[in-house]
Formats: C-alpha cells, sequence, structure tokens
C-alpha cells in the first residue's frame, strides 16, 4: 500500500525543486530528495551550477535536503538516459529532423522511471519543480493546465503525461511567479534564491551541440550540396544536423539575396533553400499523439497549437488520420519544424500533444 502522505521530490540543486521540497515539508507531507544522475560518469560534463547533471548540482541538492531534515539519494539513471533521450537526440539529426531532448526526457526518465522509483519508496506522490497545473474534470480525468505565471509556463514540455503519472504527481510551484519563488526560497534559507535557471540541453553544457555531435557521432555528418528550389546547387553545406528549418545565418552563401532553410534532404544528404516566404505552412502532421484531456481524438476539433515552447499558441482544427494526426491552421505559421513538438490547448488545458512528422 503506497502512503499517501509520502512524496518523493525531484531535486536538481536549484530554486524551483529546492522549494518544492520545502513547501512539501511545510504542509506536512513526509517528503524524500532524490537526484536523478543521468550523465554517465565517465563523460563528466563542465561543474556548472546551471547544469542539472554536474557535482555541484548534486552536493546543492544534498544541501538543502540536509537543511530541511529529509532522507535524499542519488538515483542512477545513465544508461537509461543514454538509451531513450541521448539515442534519440542523434537519431533525430540523422534523420534531418531537430529534437526536443527536454520532452523525451520528461517522458522517459523524470516522470516514467520516476514514478517506478517514487512507488520503490512506498510514496503515492511524486514531485517535480515544474510550473504546470494539475486538476481533475467532472468526468473524473486528471487535466494539466497552464500555470498561473504565464512567463515560465511550461505544460508544452509535459504533454506526454499519462493519466497514472497525472494522478501521482504534484506541482506545487503552480501558482507562484518566478519573483515569487525566488522570494520564499530566501525565506527558507535555502541558498540557492540566486542561482540562475538551468540551461536547456543538460546533457551539453557549453550549448554547442554542433561540438557534442561532432565529437560523439561523427558517423551522422556528412557535407554536402546546398540547392535552391529548382536544383540549382548554390554551396556546401558543413552536415545536415547542422541546420534547422527557417535558419538564415551560418549557410555560407555568397550571396545578396536572403536564403532561408526550406528542407532537409537526408536522402540526397541536401540542403534546400529558398525565401522567407517558402519557410511558411499552413498545415502539419503529428506522430506519436499523446492525449490528456481527451480518451481519443474522435473527429475534427478546434484548439490552439504550440509548434514551440516559446511561440504564442494559433488557432487550429485538429482532424484524426488513424495513428496520426492532421493540424490546420487559421493563418501560415513560420519554419514547422518536424522532430519538434506541437501541443494542443482549450484555453488554459492541454488537450495533447506529438511530434511534429512533416
Amino acid at each position: 500500500m503506497l502512503d499517501k502522505n509520502r512524496v518523493v521530490v525531484a531535486m536538481s540543486g536549484g530554486v524551483d525543486s529546492s522549494l518544492t521540497a520545502a513547501l512539501l515539508k511545510k504542509q506536512g507531507y513526509d517528503v524524500i530528495g532524490i537526484t536523478m544522475r543521468v550523465w554517465p560518469s565517465e563523460e563528466e560534463p563542465v561543474d556548472d551550477d546551471t547544469n542539472c547533471c554536474s557535482l555541484s548540482a548534486v552536493e546543492d541538492a544534498r544541501r538543502v535536503a540536509s537543511k530541511l531534515d529529509i532522507p535524499f539519494y542519488v538515483v542512477n539513471f545513465e544508461e537509461l538516459f543514454k538509451k531513450t533521450v541521448i539515442n534519440n537526440f542523434k537519431e533525430e539529426y540523422a534523420q534531418g529532423r531537430t529534437p526536443n531532448p527536454c520532452v523525451v526526457c520528461n517522458k522517459e526518465i523524470k516522470f516514467d522511471a520516476f514514478l517506478r522509483k517514487t512507488k520503490e519508496l512506498d510514496a503515492y506522490y511524486m514531485a517535480t519543480g515544474h510550473y504546470a497545473k494539475i486538476d481533475r474534470n467532472q468526468e473524473g480525468r486528471h487535466i494539466l493546465k497552464k500555470a498561473s505565471d504565464p512567463k515560465k509556463d511550461q505544460s508544452y514540455m509535459l504533454y506526454n503525461l499519462t493519466q497514472e503519472e497525472l494522478e501521482h504527481t504534484l506541482f506545487p510551484l503552480a501558482k507562484y511567479k518566478k519573483t515569487e519563488t525566488r522570494e520564499l526560497a530566501e525565506e527558507f534559507d535555502l541558498n540557492v534564491h540566486d542561482k540562475p535557471d538551468s540551461q536547456e540541453i543538460c546533457f551539453i553544457p557549453d550549448d554547442d551541440y554542433k561540438r557534442f555531435l561532432k565529437e560523439h557521432y561523427p558517423e551522422i555528418i556528412t557535407p554536402g550540396p546546398i540547392v535552391d528550389l529548382d536544383g540549382n546547387k548554390l554551396g556546401e553545406h558543413e552536415g545536415l544536423p547542422f541546420y534547422t528549418i527557417g535558419q538564415r545565418r551560418g549557410l555560407g552563401l555568397e550571396t545578396h539575396q536572403k536564403r532561408y532553410v526550406v528542407k532537409l534532404d537526408t536522402e540526397n544528404n541536401t540542403l534546400v533553400v529558398g525565401e522567407n516566404s517558402d519557410v511558411f505552412s499552413k498545415s502539419l502532421i503529428a506522430e506519436d499523439v499523446n492525449w490528456i484531456a481527451i480518451d481519443e481524438l474522435s473527429e475534427a476539433k478546434t484548439v490552439e497549437a504550440k509548434i514551440r515552447y516559446n511561440s504564442p499558441a494559433q488557432e487550429a482544427t485538429i482532424i484524426p488520420q488513424e495513428e496520426e494526426v492532421k493540424v490546420e491552421f487559421s493563418q501560415e505559421q513560420r519554419a514547422v519544424t518536424p522532430g519538434q513538438s506541437v501541443v494542443f490547448y482549450d484555453g488554459d488545458i492541454v488537450v495533447g500533444g506529438g511530434i511534429i512528422k512533416e
């Protein structure tokens, strides 16, 4: 029998997860802190406080746990992380797509593997420092909603959560703004209130993904031609993984005309470029779709859709197509990028989401 008063908090050593643990303990929960070690020890990244995988981050989490007088463990998820997140990162770039490793990590590590570990510790709840809300609708279905602070809302990254995971998850920061989070952390005297937010890709501490791919997966990088939409050769690219849809800078073309990446043709190892107008599209196909607010999509539905984390949601119609979903936008969208996620909203409720296929 899982203890409904026990909660396991994923602690990265940063302000959000540290405050999460403090708030839950104050609310009377039996709190256990764990840090998920995901980076292979023989490839230790730069010891940077903004890196959730660094040694200093682990020690910060341990120190906060000691301050709160809660048990603390470091859990080794290195092999699982490499098998899922990093392998997906490589494979997506090899296929001419632009991956979102944080979405994969949330799905495979921070909630799926984390929930299994939570249950091993006889706890009913797991908690993270994400900014999002969990609620239940009139039918008793668990739903995911946007956080109170639109600037920090992370619901886009969490669209893969299952009903079981939502049932067992707590997001104590859902109602707070980031400024309030830092103020509360200072009030709790956690000594993390002034730490900067963590970077986007934790296993690339210098944020240079090109260097990472060159060092670890040089076999997927092969120079080739850059052509226009008529097939005329304009230059040479350094390797398709180094480019993304809509990119203008760094193409190395000697022309006064602005050129933008329109397509990554992996079959012919060719980078196709065009004008800015060629980068816009009015529809997309999404695969690997997960539904939260509904059991399944049985008919066309009007939603607001986001095609990247920092983009505003746009009105769209989602249409079921066997295992995939077609998304038709009311207005053309710029740089719809295969490999990225598209997430569907009904007001502040996350309907579901998937990976952009084409």
